[in-house]
């Protein structure tokens, strides 16, 4: 049976309540011990915690399949994490005109710009919703710029990221249903908005990424008007959510590890890139990828069969203690740290380079205006509730 969206693969029975979410570390731990490769027969899904297992699924392509999601249901079906070679290859070399080294350099005043600018919006209070007021809005900006539509969408935007990546409340038939129609909707609405705009950039073309799109071919082949919208669903929802959660999640763990956050602000320059590789190790801001296994093979002493689904768990492997010394431990810096958060091979995420841009960029400069703060007497710890992108709703700051 194919599946068709996240809802499919339905809520993990280990990560149910909003404190397993944060804190799912202890279960991947057991899991690594006891069961690093395990079939769930609720979800008829295999689950891969250990990092060797996790590297093997993410690098052989020819075995684990990325076209996952196969019906026309799926937020992701035309996006690039849903092909495989040749098809991949074709797609990725087009987009990645718009991703060169060059092209990213080029957004960095822009992007202090906007973070300035969020800033500067909040000067003077005592109290800053982090997310609300700057690491939520921040990404939604540079890529509402990026893709050529409309900054005044944000709220949209947000919405619709937050609806892509939500799971069932549980494994009942009810909330899978009730989830799948919410997300029926989200399709409909993103296909909507994309295709309006995409009719716009053909009359008139801009320097921005749906332009570019719509204008390049490789080897005489250009993209569909399906496939840039599904590019275009990728990149606002996995530019948004994982930026945001990136931001958010160095800015909790900075307050957790205090030590390590006082040599941090000391020299910024020096750790603050090292800093955020271990965010991204520590609280990967995705922490699972899915795969569709194309043949029969043994993985973690188990036999996978032909059409059965796996879930690549990169937060599990990223804390991997065969791989990390100190695994559970925040460690700036941490020489090799061969972390799994974007992804491997073909897969590799094409923002990678923008995400870290924008967290150094952002982090530097919280850093220089607000260097001590502390969680307010308010805040409430609200995880998100996916068990795929990890963060929190807010992050209530005494500055």
């Amino acid at each position: 049976m194919e599946k068709s969206a996240i809802t499919d693969f339905g809520q993990v029975r280990e990560l149910s309540t909003p404190e397993e979410r944060f804190n799912p570390f202890k279960w991947y731990r057991k899991m690594r011990e006891e069961a690093p490769v395990r079939w769930d027969e609720e979800r008829r899904t295999w689950d891969v915690f250990g990092y060797e297992e996790v590297k093997t699924v993410l690098d052989r392509k020819e075995v684990f399949s990325s076209r996952v999601f196969r019906d026309g249901k799926s937020l992701f079906e035309n996006g690039l994490l849903n092909l495989d070679p040749p098809k991949h290859t074709q797609m990725r070399d087009i987009v990645n005109k718009a991703f060169t080294p060059k092209a990213m350099k080029d957004w960095e005043p822009r992007i202090q710009a906007i973070t300035n600018e969020l800033l500067d919006a909040v000067e003077g209070k005592q109290e800053i919703d982090l997310v609300e007021q700057l690491s939520y809005p921040l990404p939604v900006l540079v890529i509402a710029e990026m893709l050529g539509v409309p900054a005044k969408d944000q709220r949209k935007f947000k919405d619709w990221s937050d609806q892509a990546v939500a799971g069932p409340a549980n494994n009942s038939e009810e909330a899978k249903s009730e989830q799948l129609q919410k997300q029926q909707q989200v399709v409909g609405e993103l296909y909507a908005y994309f295709k309006e705009i995409i009719e716009l950039k053909k009359k008139e073309p801009a320097d921005d990424i749906i332009s570019v799109l719509l204008q390049a071919s490789v080897n005489g082949e250009s993209l569909t008007e399906e496939e840039i919208v599904g590019f275009c669903i990728l990149l606002l929802v996995a530019g948004n959510e994982t930026t945001t959660n990136l931001i958010t999640n160095a800015i909790y763990t900075f307050l957790e590890y205090p030590e390590v956050y006082r040599q941090i602000k000391n020299e910024p320059d020096e750790l603050l890139p090292a800093a955020i590789e271990e965010v991204l190790r520590f609280r990967s801001p995705v922490q699972a990828s899915f795969r569709f296994v194309q043949e029969d093979v043994v993985l973690g002493g188990k036999e996978l069969r032909a059409g059965e689904y796996v879930i690549a768990w990169m937060g599990a492997a990223n804390r991997d203690e065969k791989q990390f010394q100190d695994a559970e431990q925040f460690v700036v810096p941490r020489k090799p740290n061969l972390h799994m958060a974007f992804g491997r091979g073909i897969h590799f995420c094409l923002g990678a380079p923008l995400a870290r841009m924008e967290a150094e960029i952002v982090l530097k400069e919280w850093i220089r205006r607000y260097p001590d703060f502390r969680l307010s007497a308010d805040f409430t710890l609200k995880p998100l509730e996916s068990t795929f992108a990890y963060g929190i709703k807010e992050l209530l700051l005494t500055v």
